[in-house]
């Protein structure tokens, strides 16, 4: 009796690792489908800029910004730093690419100091991942290597997440949701939500605490929004600078 009863307490521990891992695997996948939207996000910002030849007001530091986190956090999710989230570097995989394209659609249409400027800026970016990968895989073991990119990883995301209070401020000055796209805001909101709950449930602080902070600056951003749409009317111009992080 005692031999049925561990196997009875077996099967029942095993389908509840099994109901564990199904809703981990759902939201991961939610929070990657929402990622690739905020990704695509900026189409309209660029085809505005193809067509009047011309990056205008736009900024390309927030570019410069998501580029760097997508290539860290790619980094992080490789196998060789941190086992079993080989989807992470799939999805930043996919961020990277569009990063860049946005990047040589901006540095096409600038102009030439702010060319240089953005050109010095990309190969730092590159620089610094370079850096990056030979310092984890010259000086640390696995364990230390997962540590170590874990908290540049953090870092990159905290930044991405930060560079929106710049356009916050602005949005709370001009009292105008002219330079807060609702779909960019929804979709920061969306992806950072998912990717926390998947970082607490796969016990993960370095995805969890810079995706709860992702998720309440997000939240902020549709309060904004939902506030200055209905005091003020919704301003339906295009954004003249661009708040994508």
């Amino acid at each position: 009796m005692v031999g049925i009863a561990c196997l009875l307490d077996m099967d029942q521990f095993l389908l509840n690792l099994e109901l564990h891992k199904e809703p981990r695997a759902e939201i991961f996948i939610l929070g990657n489908l929402f990622a690739i939207g905020l990704f695509v996000s900026p189409i309209p910002t660029f085809k505005r800029i193809v067509r009047n030849k011309s990056t205008e007001q736009f900024s390309g530091l927030p570019y410069i910004y998501a580029l760097l986190n997508c290539l860290i956090c790619l980094w992080y999710g490789m196998p060789i730093v941190s086992p079993n989230i080989i989807l992470v570097a799939t999805v930043n995989s996919i961020g990277a690419f569009f990063q860049l394209i946005y990047l040589s659609i901006y540095i096409a249409f600038a102009g030439k100091a702010i060319k240089l400027k953005m050109l010095g800026l990309l190969i730092a970016v590159f620089a610094i991942f370079g850096t990056t990968v030979y310092v984890s895989m010259r000086f640390f073991d696995s364990h230390e290597r997962q540590t170590f990119v874990g908290y540049l990883s953090v870092a990159s995301l905290i930044t991405m997440f930060g560079s929106p209070l710049f356009i916050i401020n602005l949005v709370i000055k001009t009292r105008s949701i002219e330079f807060m796209p609702f779909c960019l805001s929804l979709s920061t909101f969306l992806m950072s939500l998912s990717f926390f709950a998947y970082g607490v449930l796969k016990y993960d602080p370095f995805i969890y605490v810079p995706n709860g902070i992702g998720t309440i600056l997000g939240l902020v951003q549709l309060a904004l929004y939902s506030y200055y749409s209905g005091a003020f009317g919704e301003d339906s111009r295009e954004p003249l600078v661009n708040a994508h992080a």
